[in-house]
């Protein structure tokens, strides 16, 4: 059977079942809860500050941290590397994204996979 060439924008939206919904979530909610485990117990009070959890889109981990103050921004930002050290033990292909309080400041979106983003 022919199927003609579609651009991608031309498709009709990806649709999961209520069930991979469910699931999804329960992956997402896992990760959440072994991720915290595994960090040390500066960085689980840092992350504590924050509102902060998971999303999987596409098979990329994405690590979403939202500051409330000026602070937890900047030391979530120099906890980076240790935040991003502790997300490789989950998937090889992730994103940190760290969101500034409303106002003051920009997004941060880093790939774990790209050396050149998480400096040593």
């Amino acid at each position: 059977m022919y199927k003609p060439y579609l651009p991608s924008d031309g498709l009709p939206a990806y649709q999961i079942s209520p069930r991979d919904e469910l699931l999804l979530s329960q992956l997402e909610e896992a990760i959440v809860q072994r991720f915290f485990r595994a960090c040390d117990p500066v960085t689980r009070t840092l992350l504590s500050s924050c509102h902060w959890y998971f999303t999987v889109r596409a098979n990329v981990l994405t690590l979403v941290i939202n500051c409330h103050s000026k602070d937890s921004y900047w030391f979530i930002q120099n906890a980076l590397f240790t935040i991003a050290t502790k997300l490789k033990l989950f998937a090889n292909k992730a994103i940190i994204k760290i969101n500034p309080p409303i106002d003051q400041g920009k997004s941060w979106h880093i790939r774990i996979d790209d050396p050149e983003t998480v400096g040593d």
